[in-house]
């Protein structure tokens, strides 16, 4: 592959620490994970001890005050292990930034020491049963009472929802003011009348935790309101390039460790007397996925320099997010053919990928959405 010219020195540094630190706390117990459908609180605290949760975030408030190049090698080094259950990314780099962001002095004080040791978790809730990518088709309401506000509603598919702590709640205050009507506000776990629902059973992802949450009368101040009333989907719209470029950024690892694992399997697999790798359909796919690899790494590296200046758009956001998912899905289901009937079977890291990958065309906004964002920029 090209030479990237992003990291420096330091950066490579820590890279290697925090390849460690998935060779030893996460990869490990990972299985067993899956088999729970969610990670240990253990490991969650281990992250925070280490530095590498909330890095972004100044260090008055617990982080490191690093730059998003230490975010980007934690994603890279997560999705080169494998490891698709810790949900640290939308712990420090969604839930953390909005309340560093649009929270106010007191709500910063409060909970971003907490995410950044890991003794919180943090989720957001947006997606509800009737409301996907449509953020403005949101039904979740809160309703102005005294100096409270009350949240009536429902939630799904919310990662890190089951063993969240504190989750940000997208609400309508506002029915009839569309976009503008749209408020966030931060829920606590065991605030009364917020339940969670069932730890979801899905096709991929088997170790992150993904819940269903449910707010009956959930009575919280309006102090704990985020951005303020009616500032909701402004605030979301903000966030959502970078978060969008965290798929691609996923992606992009996850493609590039699968395509080595099955170069690897193709040169020590033998079939007809002879390393699979020898045959020239086997040797025309690899190419071909090499090829293409290197220009979606190429493409997300130019992004991510955007992203440092402040300058990257949501329409190119969007082609990042959608074509790297499609690519994604593409060249893993190559990688698994290559691999054969050993590329159905669990234990092998190109079916584990095959399942984690299909779900990257969905969240963050369908790749359907994306196109209509790309388009409304021609």
């Amino acid at each position: 592959m090209m030479e990237r010219t992003l990291f420096q020195e330091e950066h490579n540094i820590f890279r290697e620490s925090v390849r460690r630190f998935y060779e030893e706390h996460i990869m490990p117990y990972h299985a067993q994970w899956e088999k729970d459908g969610q990670i240990s609180r253990e490991a969650w605290t281990e992250a925070g001890k280490q530095g590498l949760l909330c890095m972004p975030i100044p260090e008055e408030y617990g982080g490191a005050g690093a730059d998003k190049l230490y975010s980007i090698i934690m994603m890279e080094e997560q999705a080169r292990a494998g490891a698709s259950g810790p949900g640290f990314g939308l712990h420090s780099e969604i839930v953390a930034p909005y309340i560093l962001n649009y929270g106010t002095e007191e709500q910063k004080k409060k909970y971003l020491p907490k995410l950044a040791s890991g003794e919180m978790i943090g989720a957001i809730a947006m997606t509800e049963p009737g409301a996907g990518s449509d953020l403005q088709g949101v039904k979740t309401r809160a309703v102005k009472d005294g100096d409270d506000y009350v949240i009536n509603g429902s939630k799904t598919f919310i990662t890190n929802g089951f063993m969240c702590d504190l989750v940000i709640v997208v609400t309508k205050t506002d029915p009839e003011a569309g976009a503008k009507g749209t408020t966030l506000f931060l829920v606590e776990t065991g605030t009364p009348g917020f339940e969670k629902g069932r730890n979801l059973d899905k096709l991929g992802l088997k170790a992150q935790d993904t819940a269903e949450l449910f707010f009956d009368d959930v009575r919280v101040p309006a102090s704990n309101m985020l951005g303020g009333e009616g500032k909701g989907f402004f605030c979301l719209m903000q966030e959502l390039a970078w978060e969008r470029l965290q798929i691609a950024i996923g992606a992009t690892a996850t493609m590039e460790a699968v395509l080595e694992d099955t170069i690897e399997y193709t040169k020590s697999r033998s079939a007809f007397g002879k390393n699979i790798i020898q045959f020239q359909n086997s040797k025309f796919k690899l190419a071909e996925m090499k090829t293409e690899l290197q220009i979606a790494r190429v493409f997300v590296d130019k992004c991510i320099e955007e992203l440092l200046k402040g300058e990257l758009d949501v329409p190119t956001a969007a082609m990042a997010k959608y074509w790297c998912s499609d690519l994604e899905n593409k060249l893993i289901d190559e990688c698994l053919q290559l691999h054969g009937g050993y590329g159905f079977m669990w234990e092998y890291r190109v079916a584990r990928s095959y399942a984690d990958a299909r779900v990257q065309r969905i969240y963050g906004g369908t790749n359907e959405i994306m196109k209509e964002i790309i388009s409304r920029s021609l």
